[in-house]
C-alpha cells in the first residue's frame, strides 16, 4: 500500500501567516521571500488540498471559508510547534511572549514603550505582530493582544484600556486658512475619512456644535497612518486618534485644529487566550500593560 501523499509544513506555515495578515506581502516581509514566492507556496498547498483557500481579488486578499478554517484549526498547532522548537534551541531565552497591536497602536503607542519594560525583563522573548485595525477579533496565535472592540469577546479573559478618543488635527499651514463664523466653518475643509470610521466626522461635528461645510471634498483611506500622512500634507483635516498621536503634534507635523475630543463607541482592550492566563510571563507583560497603558495608570 503507498504511502499517503505529506502535506509540506512550510507551506502550513507561510499559509498561516499570511492568513493573519491576509497580504502575501506582508507574510513575504516576515518570512524574508518575495511576494511571488508566498503566492507560488499557497497555490501549492491549494492543489495538494485540492481546496482554494484565498481570494485573490485584483485589490484585496481575503481567506475563504476553507481557509479560515483551516487557520483557525492550524495556526494554533504551527505555534505549539515553534514553541516546542525554540526551547530546546541552544541559548534559546526562557520563555516567549505573542502579542498582536494593531498597527498604528503598535508603531506610534506600544513599541516605543516595549524598551522599558525588555530592560527589566530580559529573559522575555515578545514577538508583536500587527493585523487589520479593523477586526474586532483576538488573532488565534496570539497570547496576548490590544485591539478595539465594541464589546470584549465574552469567552477571554480581558481588561478596558481605554475608549477611542479623536480630535480634529491638521497641517499649521492648513490652521491658518481655517475660518470659523458662528461656531460653523466657512473655510474650504477637506476632510480625510478613515474607511472604520466613515461617520466620525459627522459624530464629531454633533458633539462639539460645530457645523461643517455641506458640500465638502472627501478623502477616504483604510490606514491610520495614511491618515495622518494626508493631514501631514496639507491634504485636508483628520481625526487624529489620542494618545496614540501625540509624538505627532509633539513634533509640530500636525496640530490639533479644535479643543473638542470625539469619543466613539469603541475602545480598546487587553485580551488574553484563557489558557495563557496562567502563564507567568505573559502575567508579567499582561500586569506591565495595565500598569503604562490603562486610563487608570
Amino acid at each position: 500500500m503507498s504511502a499517503k501523499p505529506r502535506i509540506s509544513l512550510r507551506g502550513l506555515r507561510t499559509f498561516c501567516i499570511a492568513a493573519r495578515y491576509e497580504s502575501f506581502r506582508a507574510a513575504g516581509e516576515e518570512t524574508f521571500i518575495t511576494p511571488s514566492a508566498v503566492s507560488h507556496q499557497i497555490k501549492g498547498l491549494e492543489e495538494e488540498l485540492d481546496q482554494q483557500l484565498f481570494e485573490r481579488g485584483s485589490r484585496e486578499l481575503k481567506l475563504t471559508d476553507t481557509g479560515r478554517s483551516l487557520y483557525e484549526e492550524v495556526g494554533p498547532l504551527i505555534e505549539q510547534l515553534d514553541t516546542v522548537v525554540a526551547r530546546y534551541k541552544e541559548g534559546a531565552a526562557s520563555g516567549s511572549v505573542r502579542i498582536s497591536v494593531q498597527p498604528f497602536f503598535g508603531s506610534e503607542y506600544f513599541v516605543p514603550r516595549l524598551s522599558e519594560f525588555t530592560a527589566t525583563h530580559a529573559d522575555i522573548d515578545i514577538k508583536v505582530g500587527t493585523s487589520d485595525e479593523s477586526t474586532e477579533k483576538h488573532p488565534s496565535d496570539a497570547d496576548l493582544s490590544i485591539r478595539l472592540f465594541r464589546a470584549p469577546p465574552s469567552d477571554m479573559s480581558s481588561n478596558l484600556l481605554f475608549p477611542l478618543r479623536m480630535i480634529p488635527a491638521g497641517s499649521p499651514q492648513f490652521k491658518k486658512g481655517l475660518k470659523i463664523k458662528n461656531k460653523k466653518v466657512v473655510s474650504d475643509f477637506p476632510m480625510i475619512v478613515h474607511d472604520t470610521h466613515p461617520k466620525a466626522w459627522s459624530a464629531w461635528a454633533k458633539a462639539a456644535d460645530i457645523e461643517l461645510p455641506e458640500t465638502n471634498k472627501i478623502i477616504r483611506l483604510d490606514s491610520t497612518i495614511a491618515v495622518l500622512r494626508a493631514a501631514q500634507r496639507g491634504i485636508g483635516a483628520a481625526l487624529v486618534p489620542v494618545p496614540m498621536g501625540n509624538l505627532w503634534f509633539e513634533e509640530g507635523s500636525i496640530v490639533r485644529l479644535f479643543k473638542q475630543e470625539f469619543v466613539a463607541d469603541v475602545s480598546y482592550y487587553l485580551v488574553c487566550k484563557d489558557d495563557r492566563a496562567g502563564d507567568r510571563n505573559v502575567l508579567r507583560l499582561r500586569d506591565w500593560i495595565l500598569q503604562n497603558f490603562s486610563d487608570s495608570s
